[in-house]
């Protein structure tokens, strides 16, 4: 795996107090940065967000923390972890380094679920909107002069950040909803009921491709038909994860005439917020859908 540089994720909306406010800055370190963006964007200039995983290229499964790491971890006032076995070694690290006052928040507790479970809530609209919630739970905690910048900050991210990104949802499942789709993994599990879309690629399969297991070959051949017969009309795939299994599909796929779009488990770029990025993905597969259906 490449070792990975920690970069600040800059705002892209702010907004100016209401009153007086502290001199405060909340110290927050995100294990990846799709969290690490929209907690940035949610803090505006009352915090300073550092992702450790901020490189495409990085597999956060796999990631091994360095001594850097640990230290950014142990000083800071808040903590932001995917949890539900995606990040362990970003657990290991708070464990490792105690503190009373610093603040941990899991996704997956705050979303409920546990390990076993998927992981990539970040693609799950109603998820993102819990977490939301509980970043600016914690900041209020942490700063309780600021709870109005806090809230201010929450309401220009919902309403304005984030339009582009609810109405490209919102296309999609208002002319689209019901039509069948395959995927190469579960990561696009969690967004496909979101858009009204009928996700009928065996789940097995999705759970093995993104725990890099082998495929079942009942999966495998229940996939073959879907394509053969056309009873899919696009397949989804993620891009920094091609197997040999889904390189296959693609393939075969394209031989049909079945569109075929990407999505990626980390952000790409590394510079984009974490809306523009989702936005930019829905929309291919808006044009995707578009064209496989006529509509």
């Amino acid at each position: 795996m490449i070792a990975t540089a920690v970069g600040l994720l800059t705002a892209c909306s702010t907004a100016s107090p209401t009153g007086g406010g502290s001199a405060q800055t909340i110290q927050v370190v995100a294990a990846e940065n799709f969290w690490g963006s929209i907690a940035a964007q949610l803090g505006g200039s009352k915090v300073h967000v550092t992702s450790i995983i901020d490189n495409p290229d990085a597999d956060p499964h796999d990631y091994e923390a360095t001594a850097p790491d640990a230290r950014r971890i142990a000083t800071a006032d808040m903590v932001i972890i995917n949890g539900i076995g995606y990040d362990g070694w970003a657990t290991h690290l708070v464990d490792a380094n105690p503190s009373p006052t610093r603040r941990v928040l899991t996704v997956g507790s705050v979303v409920g679920a546990t390990e076993g479970d998927n992981p990539h809530r970040w693609y799950n609209p109603d998820d993102v909107r819990r977490v939301i919630d509980a970043i600016v739970a914690d900041y209020k905690q942490l700063d309780p002069a600021d709870s109005a910048t806090f809230d201010q900050q929450r309401a220009a991210f919902e309403t304005k950040a984030m339009a582009d990104y609810n109405a490209a949802i919102a296309a999609i499942r208002d002319t689209y909803a019901g039509t069948k789709v395959g995927a190469s993994e579960s990561i696009f599990a969690m967004l496909a009921p979101a858009l009204g879309l009928d996700l009928v690629t065996p789940a097995g399969f999705l759970k093995a491709v993104s725990e890099g297991t082998d495929p079942t070959v009942s999966d495998k051949t229940t996939i073959d038909a879907q394509i053969r017969d056309r009873i899919i009309k696009v397949y989804v795939y993620n891009s920094q994860n091609a197997t040999p299994d889904v390189q296959r599909q693609i393939e075969e796929a394209k031989a049909q005439g079945i569109p075929v779009t990407t999505i990626t488990e980390t952000m790409v770029p590394a510079t984009a917020s974490w809306q523009q990025w989702q936005t930019r993905q829905l929309d291919a597969l808006q044009t995707a859908l578009a064209q496989a259906t006529g509509r």
